[in-house]
């Protein structure tokens, strides 16, 4: 019999939230999540962990050149920013009214939203 489980892992956070740097170059800075990645487990964040990157020329941009984008960071140096009190904070899951699991702040036990 072949065993089931969630290919799919759930993370702490996710598209849209407002993070917090823990450890890097970017440590202590916010920013809002762009993307995730469930595979690598990885996070694209705002304005967070940019890297210059030459581009080539093409038809859409002919004079090619040197674009700042931001790179990814590995998911466990990022926490969540509670949206009540703007400080970082660890995430849990409980039922909530409709019977779905919701995220809900460590620090104050507010749910999240999203």
């Amino acid at each position: 019999m072949e065993r089931k489980f969630n290919k799919q892992p759930k993370l702490h956070i996710k598209t849209g939230d407002t993070v917090k740097v823990l450890t890097g170059d970017d440590k202590g800075k916010t920013g809002k999540v762009l993307s995730v990645n469930l595979e690598k487990r990885r996070a694209i964040v705002e304005g967070i962990n940019m890297v210059t990157k030459h581009v080539k020329p093409t038809a859409t941009n002919p004079q090619g050149g040197i674009e700042n984008k931001e790179a990814s960071l590995h998911i466990s140096n990022l926490k969540l920013v509670d949206p009540k009190t703007g400080e970082a904070t660890r995430i849990g899951r409980k039922k909530g009214e409709n019977g779905k699991l919701v995220r809900y702040s460590k620090k104050t036990g507010e749910v999240i939203n999203g």
